[in-house]
Formats: structure tokens, C-alpha cells, sequence
């Protein structure tokens, strides 16, 4: 990582460029994560992580790892759920934001569909125009296509 980001890259910026970055450090209350070079409770993933170990390895209930890791049960729960989908992977948050255009249903997607000429290039900002005065959706044109894209693959 340090060539691509060069050295003046500090380990708090990586957490929060990659998603991982605990905004509530103060919250942990395991005295590992205090004075400690290994364990950051800046790092998400890492809390996660010892937390579900502590439960799992060391026997601690839920509860009282709830209380000393600063989450409430049901994020204690979820986050088990998540590495035992996905392992250390499930640890790391999705990022924000819609998953998809939300906006392109199956209707919407169909009457694209259904102006394309085949051999021709899509024209999205003229399909845009088109949505807008029958459908009364507003897209823009990048998002129509990469819809469209995603259907010719």
C-alpha cells in the first residue's frame, strides 16, 4: 500500500478510504485495545472481529461483550451472522448508498428495451428525453446505459 499511496498515508486514513474505520473508539472498553501497538479500536473490522473471538473462543457472554465492546446486542448478532456468511470479509461495512439504479424497474427497463434499433449505438440522452416526457422519470444517460449494459451481457 505504501507505493500507491505513498508514505504520508496514516493508518487512520486507510481505514476511512476502505470503509473500516470505527467511528466510536472510545466505546470499547476491552483493555487489549488500549495501549496497544496490535489492537486499533479505530479499526472496525478488528473490534468485530476479537469481539465475535471472545464470545466464541473465550466463552463471555453476549451480553456482557455487547456491553464491553459498546454495540448493542442486535449488532452483536448481526455481525456473527455476517462473518458466518462471509468470514472476515462480512466484518467490513457495505458501503452506503443505493445498491442500484432505483429508479429502472422491469417497466422502465422494457420500454428501453423496446426503442433500441438493433446495429445501432444506444442514444441514452435521446432515450432519457423519451422517459421523461411519457414516462415522467428523470435518468440520466449514464444510467440508462449501463442498464442497458447489464442486459446484453
Amino acid at each position: 500500500m505504501a507505493a500507491k499511496y505513498g508514505s504520508k498515508r496514516s493508518k487512520t486514513d486507510a481505514l476511512i478510504e476502505e470503509g473500516t474505520f470505527n467511528p466510536a473508539p472510545g466505546k470499547v472498553r476491552d483493555p487489549k485495545f488500549h495501549g496497544s501497538e496490535f489492537f486499533d479500536p479505530h479499526d472496525a473490522v478488528q473490534v468485530r472481529y476479537e469481539m465475535l473471538r471472545r464470545v466464541s473462543v473465550d466463552k463471555v457472554s453476549v451480553t456482557e461483550v455487547s456491553e464491553e465492546y459498546g454495540v448493542s446486542r442486535p449488532t452483536y448478532y448481526q455481525a456473527k451472522a455476517n462473518f458466518d456468511t462471509a468470514g472476515i470479509a462480512g466484518l467490513v461495512s457495505a458501503k452506503p448508498g443505493p445498491r442500484g439504479p432505483h429508479k429502472i424497474d422491469e417497466d422502465v427497463l422494457a420500454f428501453l428495451q423496446a426503442r433500441l434499433i438493433p446495429g445501432e449505438p444506444v442514444r441514452a440522452r435521446q432515450l432519457a428525453k423519451v422517459v421523461r416526457q411519457e414516462l415522467d422519470i428523470e435518468l440520466h444517460p449514464r444510467t440508462i446505459e449501463r442498464a442497458l449494459k447489464k442486459t446484453t451481457r
